[in-house]
This record gives C-alpha cells, structure tokens and sequence, in this order.
C-alpha cells in the first residue's frame, strides 16, 4: 500500500488493510477451513434450489421462480465477501487495493439492496397467493414475475452507483486501516482527509432507504394476509395459509433482525467486534440457513431436491 505526502491528493492511499479477524495463525488456518466449508455449503444449497426448480415442472411457478431467482442472488451475495475474506486469512499483509475496495463496497450494498427488494415481491407474490387466490394466475403471470425480478435486480444495482462513485473520488489519509473482513463505509469515510458533511448526510440518508421501504412493505402485506388468515373458518385452513407464509417470514426475520441490529442505530454505538460479527451473520450465515429454511418447511422442495439428488 502506498501513501503519498501529499494527502490532499487523490492518490494519497492506493490500498486499504482488512484487518479482519486478528489472531494467531493457527486461528487464522481454522477460520481459513471453517468459511470454506461454509462458503461451499452455501453454493451448494443455493445451487440445488435452482437446479431442483429448473428441473422440476411442478416448480414452474411464480413462488418458486422468485425463490430460485433468490438463491441465485444469495450466491452472488456470499461471493462479494467470503473470497477475499479466505484471501485475507492465508495473507500476511492483508491488503486490498483502492479498485478492489470499492468493487466490492458497490457490490455488497448492491446485492443487499437487491435481496431486500426480492424479499418484498416474495412477501408480494404471497399476498396475492392468499388474499387474493381466485385472482392469483391472472394477476401473478409470467410477465409480471419477469418484470418485478428485473426491477429488483436494476433498483438494488442502481440506488448506491452515484453515492459509491463520490465517495471513491475523495481523497483518504492516515494508516488505512479498516477494522473490519469487508469495505465498509463507515471506516471508509473516517479515512477521508477532509470531512465532507453533504455527502455523508446524502449517503446516510439513501442507505436505510433500501432497507426501510422494502420492510414497510412486507409488514402491510403481512398484516393483510393475517386479517385474511384469521377469516379462516376452519383451523386446518388457517394452518395451511400460514404454512405457505412461514419459511418467508422466518428468512425475513433472519435478515432483517441482524441488519436492523446493525442498521437502525448510530454506528458509533458498536464496537468493531460487534459490527463485524452481525455483519458476518447476515452477510454469510443468513445465506447459509436460506436454503435449509425453504427445503425443510416445504413438501414440494423437498421432493424436488430428493428427485434432483436421484439424478
């Protein structure tokens, strides 16, 4: 990494430090081979749900496609972080380069933004399933599953492009040092030589947008189906109509619970340990569960992966 002695300019660090997870390297080793393992899973059971719904005819619907299209986003996730992060623990140096940095900064708010936007049109897609079910194969087509798949994925790629794109233009000073396994913009804007208040205001101001909006939505869609639930004469019914809502809402309440944990207050309130561990959680371990929470809950999922693992 190199460090100009004139700070003011653009080029005055060319590399950051993840720091990581600092500890000997026999413990760097085994978190080396625990996210590896990790990781692996994740593509595999992430890939199986897309492979079991491409294969399966029973699974062409507008559900399963949303969950297939999840999966293939949960990948692309995981892989924005847990690479470098193995790098990092097998290197002595731990650098990543300016470029490097800010790819994945872009990428990893991108594809969190994207997966909050799926998460509403699933929550969507489930609404229109109970409250409106005689409706439901006029209203849910192709086309529209098509087309609410392609918003989520150029929203949630286009909200932080401008933002990230200032922020790379400023110029950063001292160590550069990230305390932290990801570029993350709170370390990030503390190395900026000269503070600029607009622009951590407009940056502060869009991040929680993505979250907020999304959760807003997927809690009306919920209160809607759970007056329609309730209307429910028998309890068979009811048990069925929240069965088809409960692998949902439980990958919901994974995700948003640990980012609103990391979110929804001051960052200063966190320690780095803390901020690295809920970040972790839902950035690595959500990922992971994803796939177990839809294969377990789900009859259908579950005769499509044992079909596709016959093959």
């Amino acid at each position: 990494m190199k460090i100009s002695n004139t700070p003011n300019t653009s080029s005055a660090i060319t590399g950051f430090i993840l720091l990581g997870f600092p500890c000997p390297r026999e413990g760097q080793i085994l978190l080396f081979v625990l996210f590896s393992a990790v990781y692996l899973l994740t593509l595999m059971g992430n890939g199986s749900i897309i492979c079991a719904v491409r294969w399966d005819q029973r699974l062409h619907t507008p559900m399963y496609i949303l969950l297939a299209n999840f999966s293939f986003l949960e990948i692309w996730y995981v892989t924005s972080t847990v690479p470098n992060m193995l790098a990092n623990f097998l290197s002595d140096t731990k650098l990543i380069s300016f470029s490097g940095c800010f790819l994945q900064f872009y990428f990893f708010f991108s594809l969190g933004s994207t997966e909050c936007f799926f998460l509403a049109i699933m929550a969507f897609d489930r609404y229109l399933a109970i409250c409106r079910p005689l409706h439901y194969p006029t209203l849910m087509t192709g086309r529209l599953c098509a087309n609410l798949i392609i918003s989520c994925w150029v929203f949630g790629f286009l909200w932080f492009l401008i933002p990230i794109i200032i922020i790379s233009q400023m110029s950063f000073c001292g160590s550069g040092i990230i305390d932290h396994f990801l570029c993350d913009p709170g370390p990030l804007l503390a190395l900026t030589c000269e503070k600029f208040p607009v622009i951590e205001l407009v940056f502060s101001t869009l991040s929680p947008l993505p979250l907020i909006i999304p959760f807003l939505f997927i809690m009306g869609s919920y209160a809607l189906v759970l007056r329609a639930v309730l209307k429910v004469p028998s309890a068979a019914g009811r048990k069925k109509a929240f069965s088809t809502c409960g692998s949902h809402l439980a990958v919901v309440s994974l995700f948003y619970g640990s980012v609103l944990v990391m979110y929804g207050s001051p960052t200063s309130e966190h320690e780095a340990g803390m901020q690295k561990i809920v970040t972790l959680f839902y950035s690595v371990v959500t990922p992971l569960l994803n796939p177990v929470i839809y294969s377990l809950r789900n009859k259908d999922m579950k005769k499509a992966l044992q079909k596709f693992f016959r093959l």
